[in-house]
This record gives structure tokens, sequence and C-alpha cells, in this order.
């Protein structure tokens, strides 16, 4: 089940896409703040420009699992340069939110070669980083009822800062692994958060809040989940279920809402088993499950072989450090096996774009991929191998 659904990119827009993609933003020095372009990259999904304004787009409100329908658009920007590492940012930019619409500005920074998630930014105050970068990218996400005005942001600055509290920056060794409940999501047909049109035995995942959702098409944000002998490597294309500012993976002094639950207790579960709020969601409706994370249907048909709605292991690999490596495929999956050998029994699957973990690397069997043709084997799991010929990474250690 999910919350929301913002649709597709307009095709005026994701025409010009291209051009911006792999354009940095001119430097500046960190006492003067950076002009942002409204240059949306790859990723971005029903907004359109009107010159320093990103506006939602024309697309209609998309029909859901639940009761809440909104017309939603997302844009990632072109990414800005400082001179030098700052741990913070003051964001400005000005907004209009006509007939109970919405805007938020998000801010994110490249820490140890990885983008960190996403904080949302008020206009004027200073946003601490997850860790001291001289790069970081704003994200603007509009919303609004089904009919209606258009709301819009625009006048976007950024500049860097060291006036923050240090105690908020925080930096795990370790990526998060949490036991929660998953449920399927279904819905082929329906669109993503991220702008994505689910298709059928389609390979992502939705979690309760946009800080950890990857732009359409990327990986950026991914997780592993594994039951007792399976293992699906799966972007975060979906925001849901049941909540939407749920960052249950966070510690409590970043955790957006809820922050009297422990790390890693997704607000649902609080709810349905020991009657937390209420027993409700942030929208007042009753829990009926206590699900932290929903699965496309190739994710739990295929990938897990799940027959009905269960406990997972789930790892959310952007939180911490340690090997990586992208799927790189251009439609489906990727097999996961038992042994470094293409005739290895297949114990999991890995979506397109996906982060997977590495552990290690071995030879086996030759295969020709996206990569070229290699022998080598990449650890992902205990007991678990995917082909280095169609794995985007380094080098690694021998197993």
């Amino acid at each position: 089940m999910r919350i929301t659904r913002p649709v597709q990119l307009t095709a005026c827009l994701a025409a010009t896409l291209a051009i911006f993609t792999t354009t940095l933003q001119s430097t500046a020095a960190p006492t003067d703040p950076v002009t942002v372009a409204a240059q949306p990259v790859a990723g971005s999904s029903n907004v359109k420009v009107e010159g320093s304004r990103i506006i939602l787009g024309d697309a209609p409100a998309t029909v859901g699992s639940t009761e809440i329908k909104q017309r939603s658009g997302l844009a990632e920007l072109v990414p800005v340069r400082f001179d030098a590492a700052t741990s913070a940012v003051v964001v400005g930019y000005t907004v209009g939110t006509p007939d109970g619409s919405s805007a938020e500005v998000d801010v994110r920074a490249w820490v140890k070669d990885k983008w960190t998630e996403w904080t949302p930014a008020r206009s004027g105050t200073p946003t601490a980083l997850p860790g001291a970068s001289d790069q970081v990218q704003l994200r603007i996400i509009v919303s609004a009822p089904p009919t209606g005005g258009s709301p819009w942001v625009g006048d976007l600055t950024v500049l860097s800062t060291d006036k923050i509290d240090p105690s908020r920056m925080s930096v795990q060794a370790a990526p998060l692994q949490s036991r929660v409940f998953a449920t399927r999501e279904g819905l082929v047909g329906g669109t993503t958060a991220n702008g994505h049109v689910i298709v059928n035995r389609d390979h992502f995942v939705a979690l309760p809040s946009r800080r950890g959702l990857s732009g359409n098409g990327s990986g950026t944000y991914s997780v592993k989940v594994c039951t007792a002998s399976r293992c699906a490597f799966e972007p975060v294309w979906d925001v849901g279920p049941w909540n939407t500012k749920d960052d249950y993976w966070n510690p409590s002094a970043i955790r957006e809402m809820w922050k009297d639950l422990p790390q890693g207790r997704p607000e649902a579960q609080a709810a349905y088993q020991n009657g937390y709020n209420g027993g409700k969601d942030q929208f007042g409706r009753i829990v009926a499950n206590p699900a932290g994370i929903d699965l496309a249907d190739g994710t739990f048909w295929d990938a897990l072989a799940l027959t009905n709605n269960a406990w997972v292991d789930v790892t959310y690999l952007w939180t911490g450090d340690g090997g990586r490596g992208t799927v790189s495929i251009s439609s489906g999956y990727l097999n996961v096996r038992n042994s470094p050998n293409s005739s290895g029994a297949v114990v999991g699957m890995a979506g397109k774009s996906a982060q997977v973990t590495v552990e290690c690397q071995t030879t086996g069997s030759s295969v020709t991929g996206s990569q070229g043709t290699s022998n080598v084997w990449l650890r992902v799991h205990t007991g678990m191998y995917v082909a280095k010929a169609y794995i985007s990474a380094g080098t690694f250690g021998a197993c």
C-alpha cells in the first residue's frame, strides 16, 4: 500500500534533461551565495520551468490505493560546488502555494564519494550536512489537490556556512539494518513518487519518507531486503506505506517525525503493535498492519519468492560506508546466484540501477554484459554472487 504518487515528467522538459545531467554550476567564494539555476536534471518528473521558477506540471492527479490523491512534481537541480568544504548551508528561496498546495526544498551533499540523504531546508535557516562537503544539490517537491492552482519555488540561492551545531552531523560507519514488515505494492500502471510508471513484475521498493527517495531511473538510495534464504537489491522509487515523513532508519536527533521511537522502528509498526499515536498514522488513519516497506511485485514474488506479506531484514545502503557497485542493465533485473557461476541456483535478484553491497571478488564462469566480458564475480552477501560484467564498480579484495 502507498500514500502518494506524483506523475510523469512533462514531454518538453524531458527532451532537455540530458543537457544538464552532467553539468556542474560555477564555483563561488564561501561567503557569497550561489544563485541556483532552475535547471532540472534526469530523474525529475511533472515540473516545468518559467524563468527562475520551478512550477508543478500539468499532469493530472493519479489514482492510488488510498483516498489521498494529489498532483505532484519533483525536480532535482544542477549541483553546486563551493571553493571549500562546508558543514552547513543556508538555502534561500521564494514559494507560491495557492489553493491548499505545498512546496518543499531539500538539500543533499557529496560526502565520501556518494550523495547523502535529502534533508528539508527552510529558507534562510542553516541546514547541517551529514559531513563536510564542497558540493551540494537541491531538490524541489511541489504538490497540490486534484484541482486548483499550481505551486512553485523560485529565486533559489545557496550559501555555505559553519554556523551550525556540529552535534547534528551524523555519519554511520555501517549502514543500518532493521527487521520490518513488508507488504506487496502491486498497482501496475500507477505512477510512483519519483515519476516511474509501474510495470508488470517491477523491481523497486517504497519507504515512508522522501529523504531516501531516488530520482526516476536512479539507484542512489537502494536497499538490501533479505529473507532467511534470499536477498533482493532494489532502488527506492516510491513513498509509503502509511506515512510520508517517517525516516525511521535515522537516529532520533535527525529523524523528521516520531523522534521518541527507537532508530529502526517504523511508526506504523509502533502504532499497530503498541497503540503508539493512538494506533494511527500521520494522517489520522487507523494503521491496519505494521508495514515499514512496500515491495514491487517483481521484488516480492520473484526476487524474494514471497507468497504473503512477511517480516524481512532491510539494510538501508546509503546510511553507511562499504564497498558498492551499481547494477548496469537496461531493464528488468540481474540474478543473484549461490555460486560464482552462471549455472548457480538463483537466490535473489538486483533491480535496474540498484546499488549492491560488495564484500569481495572471485573468479568463476565468464559472462558478457554491459561492462564487457569478465570471469570476475562479486560476493554481495554470504553465499550470494553477481557477475561483474553487469556491475559498474571498481576492484575489490579477493574472497
